[in-house]
């Protein structure tokens, strides 16, 4: 089964192999129709598995994609569809499709295909860091493949007409992953959240839209898809992402500088909690490792690397920890296994001034 494969390693999204610093990762979406043809909310499931295997065809003829895996969304169960959604290759709305839906992902995760979700296609491609040029060669190379293959839905006036009047345009979203916990402890963070809303940017949680922003990572993105190129928004979202990511430097240094017993405490009370607990609910576990991981960056720990505590947190999420147990655990049984595999992984490690 594919998804047991995925829960062996972590996803392209959160890199293990190396710091990526402030910004975890950069991802750009497309969303696609097909000419002529039903959007899959009004469509029938007859047209939609119709549709959806000529789809699958498509995609197998594109060069990135030809040796990715697919998966049917009517055979995934509950465990497995939020496995998926954990490492950010699909989406809530698309977890609860069934027969006429599919994923394709490649085995990098890098590129990852909805097939059948709001729109007959979504295509997306994610990278660690800062890296929203790469990512939209890479998702725009898979798309100019696709439309030699298919007709898309287009008009010479609107752009790509898709199911939501606001992804018509461009139907490009594009969106960094930013990890802000200096700004929160200098209480900043609702302010600069504020100022991204009012630049017409949106701001989500660490799980997208309708998630909370948990941990102190933000996913930035733009709204906006109609009257400005491809080029235009990610420019601007690059310049955004720039700005917040000076702010927030200047937030660690100035903790430093001034504030270096709260946050030599906050790193403490992180570290104890996590390696003395015995019971670590999801969104816990993440708000202290993420604090875990300032201290690591500002050099307040030095027996473990950032780049480690993204594994940790991915590995804890709800649907991996089941799936590595190999069956169904309760909240409680839950918190304990977070608990007991993130003692384990933290043995060793200690703050210092």
């Amino acid at each position: 089964m594919v998804v047991d494969d995925l829960v062996k390693h972590p996803g392209s999204w959160l890199s293990v192999e190396k710091d990526t610093g402030i910004v975890i990762s950069s991802r750009v979406r497309l969303a696609r129709n097909i000419r002529d043809t039903a959007f899959p909310g009004w469509a029938g499931e007859e047209e939609c598995v119709r549709l959806c295997q000529k789809l699958r065809d498509a995609v197998g003829k594109v060069t990135a994609t030809a040796d990715a895996q697919f998966l049917d969304m009517a055979r995934l169960s509950p465990l497995e569809k939020e496995v998926l959604k954990e490492r950010h290759l699909i989406s809530q709305e698309f977890a609860e499709r069934g027969s006429g839906s599919g994923l394709v992902v490649t085995g990098d995760e890098r590129i990852a295909i909805m097939i059948n979700e709001e729109d007959h296609l979504r295509l997306q491609a994610i990278r660690p860091g800062l890296d929203l040029p790469g990512v939209w060669a890479e998702i725009s190379a898979v798309d100019s493949e696709l439309e030699r293959q298919v007709e898309y839905a287009f008009s010479p006036t609107l752009g790509y007409l898709t199911a939501c009047p606001s992804n018509v345009g461009t139907g490009l979203r594009a969106s960094v992953m930013i990890h802000m916990p200096g700004l929160k402890l200098m209480g900043e963070v609702e302010q600069a959240v504020k100022a991204l809303t009012r630049m017409g940017l949106a701001v989500r949680g660490l799980l997208g839209e309708g998630s909370e922003a948990y941990g102190n990572m933000f996913q930035v993105s733009n709204q906006s898809t109609l009257g400005e190129s491809e080029s235009a928004i990610m420019d601007r979202l690059i310049r955004v992402v720039d700005e917040l990511v000076r702010q927030e430097q200047n937030a660690r240094a100035r903790l430093m500088e001034g504030r270096l017993t709260f946050v030599v405490d906050q790193v403490g009370r992180a570290l104890g909690i996590l390696t003395q607990g015995r019971l670590l609910a999801s969104m816990e576990a993440v708000d202290l490792m993420s604090i875990l991981k300032l201290g690591v960056e500002l050099g307040l720990i030095r027996e473990l690397e950032a780049a480690r505590i993204n594994e940790i947190i991915l590995l804890t999420q709800p649907g991996h920890m089941q799936k590595i147990a190999g069956k169904v655990l309760d909240a409680q049984q839950r918190d304990e296994a977070r608990s007991r595999i993130i003692r384990n992984r933290l043995k060793g490690v200690s703050v210092s001034e």
